[in-house]
């Protein structure tokens, strides 16, 4: 397999596809149970959306991946630009004057902004090297698939479950 072929990706993209969906379902559920207690406060509301953005995320890049017969150039270009889009809107929503009064240091690095910070150098680093042919190309977006997928999976824990401590 290669990292500058995006047909070769065709598989491991439905899988991230079918994933980020059900994973984006699972966030819902999550949110619909404890409608009252997110919305009571700023923090859990942003909370959310910043699981249904990791979500997204790979849900976006394995469906850019998905379209036929594009050049190099344009999945390459599309990553860079998904990258600077997710991870600047990330990195904004998890800046440290957004981390809530209850949520400890340790999990703000490691559940928002490591993922944050992850996507996007991940995706720059996949477009960048697709683009110049060296450097990885693809491979860059397995760990943000698995980061954004671990991230928002930590955060509908808390929206589901922690919420009602």
């Amino acid at each position: 397999m290669s990292g500058y072929q995006t047909a070769a990706w065709s598989d491991f993209s439905v899988a991230v596809v079918g994933a980020s969906a059900a994973l984006t379902g699972l966030l819902f559920v999550a949110v619909s149970i404890n409608v009252e207690q997110i919305l009571a406060g700023d923090a859990l509301t942003g909370r959310s959306v910043n699981a249904l953005l990791l979500f997204l995320v790979p849900l976006v890049v394995g469906t850019l991946l998905l379209v036929p017969d594009q050049p190099r150039a344009a999945v390459g270009t599309e990553l860079v630009l998904t990258g600077a889009a997710a991870g600047g809107w990330l990195l904004r929503m998890n800046r440290p004057g957004n981390r809530g009064s209850l949520e400890p240091l340790l999990s703000w690095v490691l559940i928002r902004l490591l993922p944050s910070t992850t996507i996007a150098a991940g995706l720059l680093a996949a477009g960048v090297s697709l683009l110049a042919g060296a450097g990885g190309g693809l491979y860059w977006v397995v760990p943000v698939v698995l980061v954004a997928f671990l991230g928002g999976l930590a955060t509908a824990w808390v929206l589901l479950v922690e919420v009602r401590r």
